[in-house]
């Protein structure tokens, strides 16, 4: 499902997102292909410092998840075509 991600770092995302079971303490959220939104449109997240579009990261450092604007949602599903 995509999804709206607000993280603690008040960092905004919309990404594809899937919780995984995992022991304790391990990420337990995978984001796939995740953009932050910024004013001048989306970005891919890291682009600077990786060529992964896959990333797992702890549930406790999203602040909340919410859906995307259908505008929003369109966007992303064209740039991950």
């Amino acid at each position: 499902m995509i999804k709206l991600l607000v993280l603690t770092n008040n960092v905004i995302l919309v990404s594809k997102i899937e919780e995984v079971p995992t022991e304790l303490g391990e990420p337990d959220c995978k984001l796939t292909n995740p953009f932050v939104v910024k004013e001048s449109g989306l970005e891919p997240w890291l682009v600077d410092h990786t060529n992964q579009n896959v990333f797992m990261i702890h549930s406790d450092k999203i602040f909340t998840i919410t859906d995307p604007k259908p505008t929003l949602l369109e966007k992303y599903e064209q740039l991950t075509k």
